[in-house]
């Protein structure tokens, strides 16, 4: 063991001890004798264990809440949405003028200066072509596509619509996180309630043990009736560490799913309680799912998409017409005669029209390519249509179905309730014995976690009607 040092002689360990502790040490007498005491008050010492987190309450809104602030799902969502915006930014910026900064520089070899001799009284030598080995240019271009058949508007088009599809991406890992969490939320108040039966149970079985110990000792019952309790009490200590360990991986899911650190102990804090359900009409709500559900507005968006994309293919086979301009700025300049070595200007504007007459098929091909896959996408969404009705009608009758198992569970708890009382008072009058009464205890234990998990189902089903409606 290593023992570091502490500022004014002491060290947290030593710091946490009681009074009289302290005291008795200071008894010592001499160097090596408050060295060993010193020693042995060290490693006496608890061990500090790591500091875990502090419990989380939280609601089930609340853990829907955090879940949708923290989850690396969504963000990877937004961050496709940003990267088909910019994109269709770019498609938005190739029809804008383009402007362009130019520079360089190029050495050649000597050459002979041309020059001629004008006549003239006295002659004068013109030098027509001079030796410049060091060539500078600079040029500002400008070039701006005045007509494109419609491709590039197509294009931008496409990529808009692609842009609002991807935001319906970010609603659809919404719609499925409020799922995922709310079903890990009720998972754990089930394991939690189904932790605390069986550990009530276990109380029970260590109980009658003690019973049916004591009617050993009085002569009572035959050894093999002990035998026989310790291993049901075996057993339900077995399942109670199997309910232990799945109430803590519960509450890990829960705990990674709102972002809270490893460790961290989830409270619950929604009521163990139903809410009184909302009457509507299978039609209406398999026509707000068709206009609510996130991944059907998406599909939509993507076949005009598509089809925006066949437009801009056969525009290929149209003209286009641009122009284009510059200055330039070198020495020498190649635009003026004679050559010069001497930075001069001159500029340039022109118009150019591009007709492909003959491409080999490629744009009646790109064309044939984004039709199929507008087909496909109706084709996909003519299924997600039909199978629409079909899922609201199945979360519908999970909704009815799991309300009806949480009435019949309170009427379950309200007669167990009321054998408990009896037996409790058959107890109290000498006619049943104590494992009578626990057991009625146990039974009623049991049918509160039957209740526990009707909620529970009956939330989910709730939960599992509105993802279906696009909630």
């Amino acid at each position: 063991m290593r023992l570091t040092p502490v500022a004014h002689g002491f060290s947290p360990a030593i710091a946490a001890l009681p009074f009289g502790t302290l005291r008795a040490s200071r008894a010592c007498r001499g160097m090596k004798g408050c060295a060993t005491s010193c020693l042995l008050i060290a490693l006496s010492a608890p061990v500090a264990s790591a500091q875990t987190p502090a419990p989380l309450r939280l609601t089930v809104e609340e853990a829907v809440a955090r879940t949708l602030a923290t989850s690396h799902r969504i963000g990877e969502a937004k961050a496709r949405q940003e990267t088909a915006e910019a994109i269709a930014d770019e498609r938005h910026a190739v029809s804008l003028p383009q402007v362009t900064a130019q520079a360089g520089y190029m050495r050649t070899n000597h050459v002979t200066p041309f020059s001629v001799i004008m006549p003239g009284p006295p002659p004068i030598r013109s030098e027509i072509y001079p030796d410049v080995p060091d060539n500078y240019r600079t040029r500002l271009d400008v070039q701006y596509p005045l007509y494109t058949g419609g491709r590039l508007d197509a294009l931008e088009r496409a990529a808009r619509i692609e842009a609002t599809a991807s935001s319906d991406e970010i609603a659809v890992a919404r719609v499925d996180l409020t799922l995922e969490i709310t079903r890990s939320y009720w998972a754990l108040v089930t394991a939690a309630e189904a932790m605390r039966v069986v550990e009530g149970a276990l109380d029970r079985i260590n109980a009658h043990l003690r019973d049916v110990r004591n009617q050993l000792a009085a002569g009572l019952i035959p050894p093999n009736d002990v035998l026989t309790v310790e291993a049901q009490q075996s057993r339900q200590r077995m399942l109670a560490i199997q309910a232990r360990v799945a109430r803590d991986v519960a509450e890990a899911e829960v705990a990674r799913l709102v972002g809270a650190p490893p460790g961290t102990p989830i409270e619950i804090a929604t009521p163990v309680a139903l809410d009184p359900p909302s009457p509507a009409s299978l039609d209406t709500l398999v026509e707000t799912a068709r206009r609510q559900r996130p991944e059907r507005a998406a599909l939509e968006k993507r076949v005009a998409a598509a089809r925006e994309r066949g437009v801009a293919a056969l525009a290929g086979r149209r003209p286009t017409i641009a122009v284009g301009g510059g200055v330039d700025y070198a020495r020498p300049n190649p635009h003026i005669f004679p050559r010069a070595a001497a930075w001069k200007s001159s500029w340039d504007a022109g118009v150019n029209v591009n007709w492909p007459l003959f491409d080999g098929g490629k744009a009646r091909s790109e064309a044939a390519e984004a039709d199929a896959a507008a087909r496909a996408l109706v084709e996909r969404l003519a299924d997600v249509d039909a199978s629409l009705a079909l899922e609201v009608r199945q979360r519908l009758a999970e909704v009815e179905s799991s309300r009806a198992a949480v009435d019949a569970a309170s009427d379950a708890v309200r007669s167990a309730t009321e054998a408990r009382r009896v037996l409790g008072e058959r107890f109290a009058a000498g006619v049943a014995t104590s494992t009578d009464v626990l057991d009625a205890q146990v039974a009623l234990l049991q049918t509160e976690l039957e209740r526990t998990q009707a909620i529970a189902n009956a939330h989910l089903a709730d939960a599992r009607l509105s993802r279906a409606l696009g909630q």
